[in-house]
C-alpha cells in the first residue's frame, strides 16, 4: 500500500483544512456540545455546511448525491476533520438507513427519502434493540400485522439514540413467527409523528440524555414504507450493521484523542517529571498507538473494498472489536491521568482552580464508553462472526 500523498492529494488536504478553518467555528462547537434543541440545530447546521460543499455523503452513489472521493481522499478528510475537533455526522440517516434505501429500496423510496436525508430535513433513529433482544437481535418481538394497505405495529424498542429529536425511525419488526428466528423479520420506515408512538427518556450513566425507549401501540405504517420483501428484513439489517460497525471503529477520532492525551501527559508533573516519562504510561500509550496504527490499515483495506463497489464484509466486525477496545483503553488512560479530579462535577466553578478542567469530560467519556463494546452487536458476538466466517470454525 502506497501511503505517500500525491500533489493532488496534498492540494485536497489543504482544501479540507481551509474549509474547516472557515466553517468549524468555536460557536458551532459550543452549541454542538450543548443539550436538547441547541445540539440538534447546531448539528444540522454543520451537516448543511458539508452538504453545501458537496462533502456530506462519501460512499453514497454519485447519482444519489454521494461524494466521488478516492479512499485516500476519504482518509484525508476524516483525519483533518478529527484533528480540527469537528464531529462526524449523525450516522443513523446518512451512514445507516441511507445505504439500505439506495441498496434495497424501490425508486419511489429513493426519491422520497434520500434527498431529505442529504438536506438534514429528516432526523432518523434506529429501532433494533428491545428489552429482551439486544445482541441476540433475532429474538425481537415487536410485531407488525398486515391490515389492508397498512401494518399494525405493537411492541417496544430500547436504547434508541436521539429518538427525542427524530422525525423517522427505521425498525425491524416480526411479520412471521413460524420459521427460523432470522426469518419472518421485516424492515419498516416509520414516521415518528404516527399516533400511538411514545418516547420515554433514559438517562445514561454519564448523566446525559441521548437514549430512549420507543413504545408502539397499534401504530399504522403503510406497506409502502417497507424496504424490500416482507420477511426478508434480516438480510437488509445485516448490511446496515456492517456499515454501523465500520463507523463505530472511529479511528480518526481515536488518533486525535491520543494526540491530546500525549500533550496532557507532557504537562502533568509527578515526582518532578512529566507523566509522559513514566514507564508504565509510556508502555500503555505506545501499545495503544501501535494497535491503532494497525487498525487504521485494516480500515483502509475495508474502504478500498467498498470503493470497488463491495459492501463492508466481515472485516467490519474486526474493526468494531479492536476499535472499541482501543477507545476504552484511551478513556482509561484519561481517567488515570485525571485521577481524583475526574469526580469534579460539570458546572462546578471551582473545577479549574482545584484541578483538571478535563476531569469531568474524562469521567463522562469513560462512563458512556463502557457501552462501546456492547452496542452495534457486542464484541463477543463479533468474535463469533469472525471465528465462523474468517477462521471457518
Amino acid at each position: 500500500m502506497d501511503i505517500t500523498f500525491s500533489a493532488e492529494e496534498l492540494a485536497f488536504r489543504d482544501q479540507v483544512r481551509e474549509f474547516l478553518a472557515e466553517n468549524w467555528t468555536e460557536d458551532l462547537a459550543r452549541r454542538i456540545r450543548g443539550e436538547d434543541e441547541e445540539f440538534k440545530a447546531a448539528q444540522i447546521e454543520w451537516q448543511n455546511k458539508l452538504n453545501d460543499k458537496g462533502w456530506l455523503a462519501p460512499g453514497w452513489p454519485v447519482e444519489h448525491g454521494g461524494v466521488a472521493w478516492s479512499v485516500t481522499e476519504n482518509f484525508i478528510f476524516e483525519t483533518e476533520r478529527s484533528l480540527a475537533g469537528a464531529p462526524d455526522v449523525v450516522p443513523f440517516g446518512l451512514k445507516m438507513v441511507a445505504p439500505v434505501i439506495y441498496g434495497f429500496g424501490n425508486d419511489e423510496q429513493k426519491k422520497r427519502f434520500l434527498p431529505r436525508i442529504l438536506k438534514s430535513q429528516d432526523w432518523w433513529c434506529q429501532g433494533y434493540s428491545e428489552p429482551g433482544a439486544g445482541s441476540d437481535l433475532a429474538a425481537l418481538k415487536t410485531k407488525a400485522e398486515l391490515d389492508g394497505d397498512d401494518y399494525i405495529v405493537n411492541g417496544a424498542k430500547v436504547w434508541t439514540t436521539y429518538a427525542q429529536y427524530a422525525d423517522w425511525i427505521f425498525c425491524l419488526v416480526r411479520t412471521d413467527s413460524s420459521g427460523k428466528r432470522q426469518d419472518g423479520i421485516s424492515f419498516l420506515l416509520i414516521d415518528m409523528k404516527s399516533p400511538g408512538i411514545t418516547v420515554n427518556k433514559i438517562s445514561s450513566i454519564d448523566d446525559h440524555h441521548s437514549l430512549n425507549e420507543v413504545v408502539f401501540d397499534n401504530v399504522r405504517v403503510p406497506v409502502a414504507n417497507r424496504i424490500g420483501e416482507q420477511d426478508k428484513g434480516w438480510t437488509y439489517a445485516k448490511a446496515l450493521l456492517a456499515h454501523e460497525r465500520t463507523s463505530i471503529a472511529a479511528v480518526a477520532d481515536s488518533k486525535r484523542r491520543l494526540r491530546d492525551l500525549r500533550k496532557l501527559l507532557s504537562e502533568e508533573i509527578s515526582g518532578g517529571r512529566p507523566l509522559l516519562e513514566d514507564v508504565q504510561f509510556q508502555n500503555r500509550l505506545s501499545n495503544t498507538e501501535i494497535e491503532l496504527m494497525a487498525l487504521e490499515y485494516t480500515e483502509l483495506r475495508v474502504l478500498a473494498s467498498t470503493a470497488d463497489g463491495k459492501g463492508p464484509g466481515v472485516e467490519s466486525s474486526l474493526l468494531k472489536i479492536k476499535g472499541t477496545e482501543i477507545q476504552q483503553a484511551i478513556q482509561q488512560m484519561y481517567m488515570d491521568l485525571a485521577g481524583y479530579y475526574s469526580g469534579v462535577l460539570h458546572g462546578d466553578e471551582t473545577a479549574e482552580s482545584i484541578g483538571h478542567a478535563f476531569g469531568h469530560d474524562a469521567r463522562k467519556a469513560y462512563m458512556y464508553g463502557r457501552a462501546a463494546t456492547i452496542y452495534g452487536g457486542s464484541n463477543e458476538v463479533q468474535k463469533n462472526i469472525t471465528a465462523k466466517y474468517v477462521l471457518g470454525l
